[in-house]
């Protein structure tokens, strides 16, 4: 069966497998980000923190520090007034692998 973990990572939850990737909101301080484990599974054994489990341990490192997503197109009519803008964005990510869950 499967070993994860979901851990909280910069105020969101994301689920995390050994030898999986995580793509993750930028991270601001690299060396010092801190992950939260939330809940563990290891094949029929599931262990749920409340609101944190103290003795599950993620190990991460990081693969990319910065990375760009897809564009975001954002449109803004209005009917009759000849009112129409056009922003766009590209989120920025981390990728980060997780070596080891314990």
């Amino acid at each position: 069966m499967n070993k994860y973990a979901v851990v909280r990572i910069g105020g969101r939850q994301y689920k995390a497998e050994e030898g999986k990737e995580l793509l993750v909101d930028k991270l601001v301080d690299i060396k010092g980000f801190e992950t939260e484990v939330l809940m563990f599974v290891d094949g029929e054994k599931v262990k749920v923190g409340k609101p944190v489990l103290k003795d599950v341990k993620v190990a991460l490192k990081v693969v990319t520090e910065l990375e760009k997503g897809e564009k975001i197109e954002v449109y803004k009519f209005k009917a009759k007034s000849r009112y129409r803008k056009h922003t766009g964005f590209r989120p920025q990510y981390t990728r980060l692998l997780v070596e080891k869950i314990s």
